[in-house]
């Protein structure tokens, strides 16, 4: 480790952490000697693609919503065991973990989303809105990460794990109700989840720069 370096706190306050730290501690003590981190982060990676794929497929047959629901499982267990393991077995890289895994969900996520623009799910202009909210609250984290040393992994009780979940009830929604009326008007089922979903980010992003942005001037005021 690089001399100087100290690693971000994480802060993990997820409905599913209690459940979740443990089985993945199980996990990471049972896993074959022959697996490491590395090809946990590749799985993740993958499987984020191939639920993408999932999504596209799923225009021309269904059978691919339930590709989704199957490797947003596995991304789950790639993209939340790699770390763990490495802590088990006393492997810590965090600077290349931190840095490679944060790479890496950026191109899984666009593809994710690809995929369902491309499935005929949601409309180019909510996929773009939509990430746009998400990436600006990726960038907030990363920031909070430098001028803090804290790793927020979670926010309103709501991580990736919740929110694997989420997507994955979407998918078999899919199957059922594509699309859904309100008020009058009938609009596909991703298109007002996108829009919810930016709407809550740009919140989030909003809340947590002001909060951030608070901290740091209490700590270095003029």
């Amino acid at each position: 480790m690089q001399a100087g370096f100290q690693e971000a706190k994480r802060k993990q306050e997820s409905f599913l952490a209690p459940l979740e730290k443990p089985c993945l501690i199980w996990l990471a003590r049972h896993a074959p000697s022959w697996i490491n981190s590395d090809h946990l982060t590749a799985l993740g990676l993958i499987a984020l693609l191939g639920a993408g794929l999932g999504y596209w497929w799923a225009r021309s047959n269904p059978a691919g919503l339930y590709v989704v629901i199957v490797c947003l499982a596995l991304n789950w267990l790639g993209d939340s065991l790699d770390g763990t393991l490495a802590r088990v077995r006393r492997q810590e890289r965090p600077r290349y973990g931190y840095y490679v895994d944060h790479v890496l969900d950026a191109i899984g996520f666009i593809w994710l989303i690809a995929g369902l623009v491309l499935g005929g799910f949601m409309t180019l202009p909510i996929a773009l809105v939509f990430l746009g909210a998400y990436y600006l609250l990726v960038i907030e984290v990363s920031l909070a990460v430098h001028a803090l040393g804290r790793f927020t992994m979670s926010f309103w009780r709501v991580g990736p794990t919740e929110l694997r979940i989420v997507l994955g009830a979407g998918a078999v929604a899919l199957l059922h109700a594509p699309s859904v009326r309100i008020g009058g008007w009938t609009m596909q089922l991703f298109d007002l989840g996108g829009i919810v979903g930016a709407a809550g980010l740009m919140f989030t992003f909003l809340v947590s720069a002001v909060k951030n942005g608070k901290t740091l001037y209490r700590e270095e005021r003029l």
